[in-house]
C-alpha cells in the first residue's frame, strides 16, 4: 500500500473508532451488581507519591532517537574534547556542583543577587548561549529525518508533487490541504465537492458534466489553488474548447484507472494537513550548562519584533511595580505573559547533577513529561517523583493537566527523587540510559 493510500486508511480507521465509540461502545453493567471495593488509603497515598510507569516491550521514540543520535555522533566525532567516559562525565558534574554551591554561598554573604536568569528574554544573545538552538519535528509518513518545521513545509510539498504520478487524485486532495492557505483550500474543496456532487447525483445532466473555466466562483475559488485542478482531471474532467472558449468536460472514460468518484469525494471530505510530531531534542546537560535559559524565537507565537514589544513592557511594569496591584491584575499580567509562548523547554535535573533536557508543547500534558523521563531512564520500571519548586510534587490528578495549566511556562527545572533511595545515596546512582551520556556536549 502506498504512503498516500496508508494516510487515508489511518483516518477512515479513526472515523470509524470514533463512531463506534459514540455509538455505546463501553462495557455495561448491570444495577444489581456489587460496587468495586475502593483502593486502601495506603495505596491511594502510594499513587500520589510516585508515578508507577507502565512496562513497556520497546524502547520508546524518544530513547530510539536518542541512541540513533548518539551512534551517528560516534561515526562523525573525532574531536578529543567529545569524552564518553562515564566516570569523567560523574567527576565533572560533581566539580561543577560544588563550585556552584560554593558560589551560592558567596553570594549570599556578600548579598549580591544573580541576575543572569533575568535574561532569558532579554537582549539578543550569541547562538552559544541559546538553550537550544530551536524547535525540531518529525514526519513519520514521510521519513524519520528531524527537521524545523518551515524544511518539512518544503519537504512535504515535494514529496506530495512526487506522488501525483502514482496516486493523481488522492495526493492531489492532500495537496490542497497542504500547500494552500486554510481559507482558501477551505472554500476549494467545498466547491469540488459539490461539482462531484452533482454528477453522481445526476450523471446524465448536461450542465453538471462541463464548468466554463472562465466562471467567477471557479476562478476565485478552484483555478489558482493548487491541486485542484488534478483533483478535477483525476476525476474525469478534461480541458475542450466549446465556441471558442475554454471548458472542462466531464467523461467517465477520463478518470483516473481504479478510482471512482465517490472515493474521490471521500478523500476531498477526509483530507487534511500532515501532521508533524514535535521531537523532544534531547540533551544531557552538565551543571554549567544548565545555566542556559535564553530561548529561540521558535518558542515563541509572536514575532521577533512583538517579543522586543513585550520585552519593553515588562520593564516599565518593573519601574512601576511600587504601584499596588490587585489579584485581577496580577492574573491578566501573568496570562498575557504565558500566551506569548507555544513551546516550553522542560529540564529534568538529576541527584547526581546531570540534567535532562526536552521540548514540549505548552498543551501537552504532565504524564507526557513523566513518559518522557521514564523512557530516559535505564530502568523504566523505576518508581519517581518529578518535584517542582514552586508547586511540590505532581500528584495522581495533575497528570492531566497541562504545562499552560500548571505555568511551567517558558522553562523549568524539575527535580528527579525516588522515593526507595536516599538523596545522599542516590546522588551517586546513574539513572539514565548509558547511550544518552553520549549526548553530553563539550562546553
Amino acid at each position: 500500500m502506498s504512503k498516500i493510500k496508508r494516510f487515508f486508511s489511518k483516518k477512515k480507521e479513526e472515523a470509524s473508532f470514533k463512531l463506534r465509540l459514540g455509538g455505546g461502545m463501553g462495557q455495561g453493567h448491570k444495577l444489581n451488581e456489587p460496587k468495586p471495593d475502593a483502593p486502601s488509603s495506603s495505596s491511594s497515598r502510594r499513587s500520589k507519591d510516585a508515578y508507577v510507569p507502565p512496562r513497556r516491550k520497546e524502547l520508546s521514540n524518544e530513547a530510539r532517537a536518542a541512541a540513533n543520535a548518539a551512534l551517528s555522533r560516534i561515526d562523525r566525532k573525532d574531536s578529543k574534547d567529545f569524552n564518553t567516559s562515564l566516570a569523567a562525565i560523574k567527576a565533572q558534574a560533581k566539580r561543577e556542583l560544588e563550585a556552584e554551591r560554593k558560589q551560592k554561598l558567596e553570594l549570599s554573604s556578600s548579598g549580591s543577587i544573580n541576575s543572569s536568569s533575568a535574561n532569558a528574554s532579554g537582549s539578543p544573545q550569541e547562538n552559544r548561549n541559546l538553550a537550544c538552538q530551536g524547535v525540531f519535528f518529525r514526519c513519520p509518513l514521510i521519513s524519520e529525518e528531524v527537521l524545523p518545521k518551515q524544511s518539512w513545509k518544503m519537504k512535504i510539498k515535494e514529496f506530495l508533487y512526487q506522488q501525483l504520478e502514482f496516486e493523481r487524485g488522492l495526493t492531489a486532495c492532500l495537496i490542497i490541504q497542504n500547500c494552500n492557505v486554510k481559507e482558501r483550500a477551505d472554500e476549494c474543496i467545498a466547491t469540488l465537492t459539490k461539482y462531484l456532487e452533482n454528477i453522481v447525483q445526476h450523471p446524465d445532466e448536461e450542465k453538471f458534466c462541463k464548468i466554463r473555466m472562465s466562471n467567477k466562483i471557479f476562478s476565485d475559488k478552484v483555478r489558482y489553488v493548487d491541486g485542484a485542478l488534478d483533483v478535477l482531471h483525476a476525476a474525469g474532467f478534461n480541458e475542450v474548447q466549446i465556441d471558442e472558449e475554454p471548458f472542462l468536460l466531464w467523461t467517465n472514460e477520463q478518470m483516473e484507472p481504479g478510482l471512482d468518484l465517490a472515493t474521490l469525494l471521500d478523500a476531498l471530505k477526509n483530507s487534511e494537513p500532515i501532521q508533524l510530531e514535535l521531537d523532544r531534542n534531547i540533551k544531557v546537560l552538565l551543571p554549567s550548562q544548565a545555566r542556559r535559559v535564553v530561548l529561540p524565537d521558535d518558542f515563541y507565537r509572536i514575532s521577533p519584533e512583538e517579543i522586543k514589544r513585550e520585552q519593553q513592557l515588562r520593564a516599565e511594569a518593573i519601574e512601576s511595580s511600587q504601584i499596588l496591584k490587585t489579584k485581577a491584575m496580577r492574573e491578566r499580567d501573568e496570562q498575557r505573559t504565558l500566551r506569548m509562548y507555544r513551546y516550553a523547554l522542560i529540564r529534568v535535573k538529576f541527584p547526581n547533577g546531570l540534567y535532562i533536557q526536552g521540548t514540549f508543547n505548552v498543551y501537552e500534558k504532565i504524564s507526557d513529561i513523566y513518559e518522557f523521563v521514564q523512557s530516559c531512564l535505564a530502568d523504566e520500571t523505576l518508581d519517581f517523583n518529578l518535584v517542582s519548586a514552586s508547586e511540590g510534587k505532581f500528584s495522581e490528578d495533575d497528570m492531566e493537566k497541562t504545562l499552560y495549566d500548571c505555568k511551567l511556562i517558558p522553562n523549568i527545572v524539575l527535580l528527579f527523587a525516588v522515593p526507595a533511595i536516599p538523596t545522599p545515596v542516590a546522588a551517586d546512582v546513574n539513572f539514565l540510559k548509558e547511550e544518552l551520556f553520549m549526548l553530553v556536549q563539550s562546553m
